[in-house]
């Protein structure tokens, strides 16, 4: 285990006041512990979709039952839970909202790299039947419902392959 999780441990100590009573009870030790782990992840069936992020492909799934077209991808319809094929979109699409943050929670070094205010789009891609959230590289006072979008790829290395793409004014 100690190859795969290293720590740096920080011990504040506060004691209590010498003339209490009580103050060996109310004294404390605050301990800030960092671990850092490495492993793998199996990106499972939508591996597709990302190592096509890297081509510079956008692909949703299709419901061959209903219809439906799914970006982000799902393996499974969940209208009528049938299994889905892989089906290439031409990354255009339309603004449907979004939000602009102010503040970044930071999750990964991507995330945490943005400088904020950002904005977060959902889109509808042409082609597709549901919303795509995702990234928007563009200033919050150009926005509009309606207004055209398309995929833009980064150039990497990223944190995690959802951010090899992010949307700009088409």
């Amino acid at each position: 285990m100690s190859d795969k999780v290293s720590s740096l441990i920080d011990i504040t100590e506060r004691a209590g006041c010498a003339d209490d009573a009580w103050g060996d009870f109310r004294g404390f030790e605050r301990i800030t512990l960092e671990l850092k782990q490495r492993y793998h992840y199996s990106l499972g069936r939508q591996s597709r979709f990302f190592i096509e992020l890297e081509n510079r492909r956008f692909f949703a799934t299709a419901c061959a039952s209903c219809g439906r077209v799914y970006a982000p991808p799902r393996p499974l319809c969940p209208a009528c839970l049938q299994p889905t094929t892989w089906r290439e979109l031409s990354g255009e699409g339309s603004l449907e909202t979004w939000s602009a943050l102010h503040f970044s929670p930071g999750t990964n070094a991507d995330v945490a790299a943005l400088q904020t205010p950002y904005v977060l789009a959902y889109a509808l891609l042409d082609g597709a039947s549901t919303l795509f959230p995702h990234l928007l590289r563009a200033e919050g006072e150009s926005l509009r419902q309606g207004m055209r979008l398309r995929v833009a790829y980064n150039e990497g290395p990223v944190s995690h392959p959802i951010h090899l793409m992010h949307f700009a004014p088409a």
